[in-house]
């Protein structure tokens, strides 16, 4: 990882990659301040009633291999939690969220499992898919995440070079690359995590399930710990061996 970061930092051809992630550590910090709420102009409480109905049937009908399929995860993979982000590399309030989950996710990486899901919306983002297939391409060589933070720092120039831009800076297989986000393979992930979208009838982004739980969006990151330790103390509670009298 130091290997690719230095290349990163002594590739000319990426010095908006460089001043990209330093405005975005400049902005995340200012826009955290800002309740997500208002930023997405709505004040959506954690769903309850027929929504969370359905996504609990769908959750609980398929297993951990099925829903987990190909994504690319973060943290413990055998955590009795998992959080997956239904997420477009093109909407600004993913670009947020995707900063903000960085400390979330750092915390609780013993006890968490971090799914990223590609739901890309293609009727108001058209370089939502191409960003995301280059990011699973990324993915096949092991970068994934740094890609992902590439993307979201450059979010304004999403495009072919700087799918390339960043493919080189990070000493990726050029070849393979765009062999891999050209492939069957690649269309088939996105679509599988479309399919699940819309069997979730999920309409927005980003939005994220916790185990069965969904969550909008707009919930603030200190809501998102509160709902971790109520999920987490619910399962240590329920598998607690039970007191003799």
């Amino acid at each position: 990882m130091e290997q690719i970061w230095q290349k990163l930092l002594r590739s000319k051809r990426l010095l908006w990659f460089c001043l990209g992630m330093m405005l975005l550590g400049l902005v995340v910090p200012m826009l955290a301040l800002v309740p997500w709420q208002g930023l997405l102009g709505a004040n959506e409480p954690v769903p309850t009633g027929p929504r969370q109905a359905l996504v609990t049937e769908v959750i609980t009908r398929l297993d951990r291999a099925d829903l987990l399929a190909t994504s690319a995860t973060q943290g413990n993979p055998n955590a009795a939690i998992v959080l997956f982000k239904f997420s477009d590399f093109q909407c600004p309030y993913c670009a947020v969220s995707a900063a903000q989950m960085k400390d979330f996710v750092r915390r609780h990486q013993e006890d968490l499992l971090y799914v990223y899901k590609h739901f890309p919306l293609n009727n108001i983002h058209p370089e939502a898919t191409p960003a995301a297939k280059a990011a699973w391409a990324a993915g096949q060589q092991g970068q994934f995440w740094l890609y992902h933070d590439g993307l979201f720092a450059n979010q304004e120039r999403l495009g072919e070079d700087l799918y390339l831009e960043l493919a080189t800076a990070m000493g990726l297989d050029l070849e393979r690359f765009n062999r891999d986000r050209a492939s069957p393979e690649a269309e088939a992930t996105v679509q599988q995590d479309l399919a699940l979208a819309q069997r979730l009838e999920l309409a927005s982004t980003p939005t994220f399930l916790m185990n069965d739980l969904l969550i909008p969006g707009g919930v603030t990151p200190e809501l998102m710990e509160t709902l971790f330790q109520d999920i987490s103390g619910r399962i240590k509670f329920n598998s607690s061996p039970p007191t003799t009298p």
